[in-house]
């Protein structure tokens, strides 16, 4: 892992903050995310040029070899301008799930291009219950001596439709086992799943004896999925938090613009009172997802916890800001055509995304009673 300088985290993230704010703007988002990729690749294409893309890659494979901090941080920026694509799926979950086995060949042949942004990658690892536990997964592995062939079904895939790549979980007798699949590979059907965030893909995968090649391990590979699944909650975090800000600054900015009754709304002590309230979950919300990305960096004996409570309390925070700012925007914000519509249709959807608040409370207090 690479050494990151405070200067450094800023001057990457300043970085990507003004290319967003070049080619990344509502109108951006809003035409990306009517195509059938869902991304915009000349956006792709700069982003893995920054590095952004292969910031999570080892440095020996030709990434940038962040931590969770430096991940954190570049996921604010694109929660902020609600970047369409494929970060969170190929960039954070597949490339950190392949550098937590020890297939050394497997690292070597599909993270060089994972990091560059020519090969999409995501990964399977839960059926239609969506529970991203062991007990979730509905794909099981059969190998003969020609090799092995999955069948059966996984949902919830990010980015399914795109990924040049797809990381299979999949159970080979008692354990589950990581398989890696090409695109168009026989046997395998991608559907469109629906989404309430027009900006996010996710699709449901089926596979009928579709040959895959067996990623190896010498730990338990569920091991390896949830060490990758902790930095994908320390990024979704970081995206929430991000998001919640910049929606309580797009709000407070209007409070001060629109003037009723002869003055700006924001004098009214009713809309003072909920702009704090906000002011308060936005915070909590940095705070919550900076903190849980440092405890995983320093290998903190309350890292998990940490992460568990990030995962909810961000999630919540982002809900909370987005859907008041809609009442604070007043009847404008209920039409498609306004910004705030599109931050609550991502914050619902990022709060069902690798499991639920619900979900989260119950892990923390469980990890707490640890």
């Amino acid at each position: 892992m690479a050494t990151f300088t405070h200067e450094d985290r800023t001057a990457l993230t300043d970085g990507l903050r003004r290319l967003l704010g070049d080619i990344g703007t509502e109108a951006d988002v809003r035409r990306t995310m009517e195509t059938p990729e869902g991304y915009d690749p000349a956006l792709w294409r700069k982003l893995a040029e920054m590095g952004i893309v292969g910031l999570m890659v080892d440095e020996e494979f030709g990434g940038g070899g962040g931590g969770p901090v430096e991940l954190e941080r570049v996921m604010e920026e694109t929660g902020a301008a609600l970047l369409c694509g494929p970060l969170l799926s190929s960039g954070v979950l597949a490339a950190s799930l392949l550098q937590a086995l020890d297939d050394e060949a497997a690292k070597a042949r599909l993270l060089p291009p994972i990091a560059g942004g020519g090969r999409i990658a995501t990964a399977a690892l839960t059926g239609d219950a969506g529970g991203w536990t062991p007990e979730t997964v509905s794909v099981d592995a059969i190998g003969r001596a020609e090799g092995w062939t999955l069948s059966g079904v996984a949902s919830f895939v990010t980015h399914g439709a795109v990924a040049d790549t797809v990381l299979v979980a999949a159970r080979s007798g008692d354990a589950i086992a990581l398989f890696e699949v090409d695109a168009g590979a026989a046997g395998m059907a991608v559907t469109a799943l629906p989404a309430f965030d027009h900006t996010l893909r996710l699709s449901r995968i089926t596979f009928s004896q579709t040959p895959a090649r067996s990623l190896a391990d010498g730990r338990p590979a569920w091991d390896a999925i949830e060490r990758a699944l902790e930095l994908v909650r320390v990024g979704l975090a970081g995206e929430q938090a991000g998001a919640a800000r910049r929606v309580l600054e797009m709000t407070v900015d209007y409070a001060k613009a629109r003037v009723q009754f002869g003055r700006p709304i924001g004098g009214f002590q009713a809309i003072k009172h909920m702009a704090a309230d906000l002011l308060l979950e936005s915070e909590s919300a940095t705070s919550a997802a900076r903190y849980a990305a440092q405890a995983l960096a320093d290998g903190a004996p309350d890292a998990d916890a940490a992460i568990s409570l990030a995962a909810f309390a961000c999630a919540d925070a982002f809900v909370t800001v987005a859907a008041t700012s809609v009442q604070m925007h007043g009847g404008i914000a209920f039409t498609w055509a306004h910004p705030a519509h599109l931050y609550l249709r991502r914050a619902r959807a990022d709060a069902q995304l690798f499991g639920t608040p619900a979900y989260y409370r119950e892990r923390y207090l469980r990890q707490l009673g640890a």
